[in-house]
């Protein structure tokens, strides 16, 4: 089946995940039917089984894109040519600044991501575990290379800056005082302050 644009270039697949992130963002994964998604995407019910095979195959690639463009984005952070004190700062800021562009992504995930299957949550889980590992060993780097002081265990670093993106759904408003870029900022300098030697 060919990947059909609508009047905005946007593909069957991306209407499909527009209106799935949208519905699941307003009335939860479990209170949004298949109908519902379809119909919000103006296609059929057989264009989506073709794409995506089930509902729960659109919950996991709402997380998953967004997990994807993260890891991207680390790794051409981690691999670019800079002090690591630079790089890290610059992967702490953008993991913010992704997730508030991509807030109701976050929502869908913190509400809903235990409603996968066993197999599909272990592999959400392998991702975003792959991505903490990929962003620890830019503070082990720093800590072994004497940049940044080892009194806290690297692990420990990761579950502090995490958590507190990871709760940037709870309290975050587009209208705010604040911008994605200054939130994220704000947020990369305090691990850069809890890492100084």
């Amino acid at each position: 089946m060919p990947k059909t644009k609508d009047g905005d270039g946007a593909t069957v697949p991306q209407r499909l995940l527009a209106a799935a992130t949208r519905l699941f963002a307003d009335r939860g994964y479990d209170r949004t039917s298949v109908q519902e998604i379809v119909e919000a995407a103006g296609v059929t019910k057989g264009a989506l089984y073709h794409y995506f095979g089930s509902k729960e195959d659109l919950l996991q690639e709402v997380y998953s894109r967004t997990l994807r463009l993260q890891q991207e984005r680390l790794d051409a952070v981690a691999g670019a040519d800079a002090p690591v004190t630079d790089r890290l700062r610059d992967a702490a800021a953008d993991v913010v600044v992704t997730t508030l562009e991509n807030l109701d992504d976050a929502v869908i995930f913190q509400r809903s991501m235990h409603q996968l299957s066993p197999q599909k949550l272990r592999q959400v889980r392998a991702e975003r575990r792959h991505y903490h590992e990929c962003f620890r060993a830019l503070i082990e780097e720093g800590q072994t290379s004497g940049v940044f002081s080892t009194a806290t265990p690297a692990d420990l670093v990761v579950d502090y800056h995490f958590g507190s993106v990871h709760h940037l759904p709870t309290w975050y408003r587009a209208d705010g005082p604040l911008s994605p870029r200054q939130i994220a900022d704000h947020l990369a300098g305090l691990l850069m302050r809890a890492l100084r030697p």
